[in-house]
């Protein structure tokens, strides 16, 4: 039976209109998506203070958080379509529970060799809980409240890709549970379990599809190319952009050329695929695809670059850093929060948070040419974090309106893989800018400067982008 066939009766369900628990839901939804993006840049922070408790090596600050990354890149299109196949909802347990034991794991490593190891298994964990929120969202809204939901995940995913970093410093410095580094992984325990026994009540059950077998092959090639891309990305640069990095980029494509003929083979033999092929027909989803990997890339490089700057250029310590940076996450929420009565004008508020966004970048380049000091930058931070959240906040809208619930899981799956794909394209692109101008004798304020109007560009070319979305206007909330 083809994948199409089976998965298209479990789309026939409709979300229940006398469903109780959709907010709830949503909130356990965007907890799990919270614990996932602070955990994936949190050991860049304690890394130096984990080497020397631990006694590891030199490169074992950069696997401490590359084995997790690549773990979670690598798995989040295979853990998309688990979803599709036995349930979003077994499959979000799961990876929350294996996620929150992991997490206690890792707090009690004694080793830095095993901590490598559980970052990887926590990793692959956080690939089976990730993608299934949108679908979860998807299938507990009626259209007419489905993007009021998708406007409050997009603000929370962009604050929490900009501020995990700032929480984690917080957590280091003011060590809440007295545990030191291993803090940062034992406040995943409460908040797992809480939020797994949540998720427990209140997510609806979905039956499994039946008679659907997962593409192993397919599994494996996914899996080769997002390792095959993502492993030169996030270590590319420490090793000073080797030719076996662009080796390893370019039999990335080869893989990836080669899993698609496989699936498309597969398809013509009515077998069933990893991807849902109808997904690469519609329009609004494969511009939600080049949205979003530049979307994330530009947020993940400018968060960087940023920290660099103020560090490195400025001589703030990481408290006055994380404070400074709280501007763009205010003008993020602040977004947010106009998001509701925004929503109806889907593509324009698009195009309107590119302009804002641009513009934000702009005035923060400009204030760069004075005397900096913190209140002097917070103006033009808050309007880059508003523009930022007006951009995101239809974005999941947009991308997802055509797409058929039996494909949500794939779909997702794929967002995620490149979310993850665009935070490490921005991270080895803008810190290969910022680096490279600091080595030709610019000073930290100027090599700052480039990385940041290389930001601008990048919110320039998401405007032009932002026409490859249809004109289309989601429904007004009632």
């Amino acid at each position: 039976m083809s994948v199409t066939e089976d998965d298209a009766e479990r789309g026939e369900r409709q979300p229940d209109a006398g469903y109780r628990w959709r907010w709830p839901a949503l909130v356990v939804v965007m907890v799990g998506s919270a614990m996932e993006l602070l955990d994936v840049s949190v050991t860049v922070l304690a890394g130096p203070t984990i080497r020397a408790d631990l006694q590891g090596g030199t490169s074992d600050l950069q696997w401490y958080t590359a084995t997790y990354t690549l773990a979670l890149a690598c798995g989040l299109i295979t853990g998309g379509r688990l979803g599709d196949i036995v349930g979003r909802k077994r499959m979000f347990l799961i990876g929350m529970a294996g996620f929150t034991l992991s997490s206690a794991l890792c707090a009690a490593a004694v080793s830095s060799d095993l901590l490598i190891v559980l970052r990887a298994v926590q990793g692959l964990f956080g690939a089976a809980m990730i993608p299934q929120g949108l679908g979860i969202i998807k299938d507990v809204f009626p259209p007419r409240s489905l993007p009021l939901a998708f406007n409050a995940m997009g603000p929370f995913m962009a604050i929490f890709s900009l501020g995990g970093p700032i929480l984690g410093g917080w957590l280091l410095e003011a060590d809440p549970l007295g545990a030191g580094w291993r803090t940062i992984f034992l406040v995943n325990v409460p908040i797992g379990v809480v939020a797994g026994l949540a998720a427990f009540l209140t997510l609806p059950s979905d039956p499994p599809a039946r008679a659907v077998r997962l593409d192993l092959p397919g599994v494996l090639m996914a899996a080769a190319g997002s390792l095959l891309m993502i492993f030169p990305l996030v270590q590319g640069r420490e090793y000073g952009w080797p030719l076996w990095a662009y080796a390893l980029m370019g039999g990335s494509l080869a893989v990836f050329m080669a899993f698609g003929r496989h699936e498309a083979r597969r398809r013509r033999l009515g077998a069933d695929t990893l991807i849902a092929p109808s997904l690469f027909r519609k329009r609004s989803y494969l511009a939600g695809t080049t949205v979003g990997l530049m979307y994330f890339a530009a947020l993940s490089g400018f968060g960087l670059a940023f920290t660099l700057y103020l560090q490195l250029g400025l001589g703030y310590s990481p408290a006055k850093t994380s404070l400074t940076g709280t501007a763009m996450t205010a003008g993020i929420i602040a977004g947010s929060l106009v998001m509701p009565k925004l929503s109806r004008y889907g593509r324009r508020l698009f195009h309107g948070g590119a302009a804002i966004t641009v513009a934000g970048l702009l005035a923060l380049l400009w204030v760069m040419r004075m005397d900096v000091t913190p209140w002097r930058l917070v103006p033009a931070l808050v309007v880059a974090g508003l523009g930022s959240s007006l951009m995101m906040g239809p974005y999941f809208a947009l991308s997802l309106s055509e797409v058929e619930p039996h494909e949500m899981g794939t779909a997702t799956g794929v967002l995620s893989a490149l979310q993850q794909a665009g935070s490490s394209v921005g991270a080895a692109l803008l810190g290969t800018v910022f680096f490279e101008a600091a080595a030709h004798g610019d000073s930290v304020p100027l090599a700052a400067s480039a990385a940041f109007a290389v930001a601008a560009g990048m919110a320039a070319l998401m405007f032009l982008a932002g026409y490859l979305f249809p004109a289309y206007r989601p429904d007004p909330t009632p």
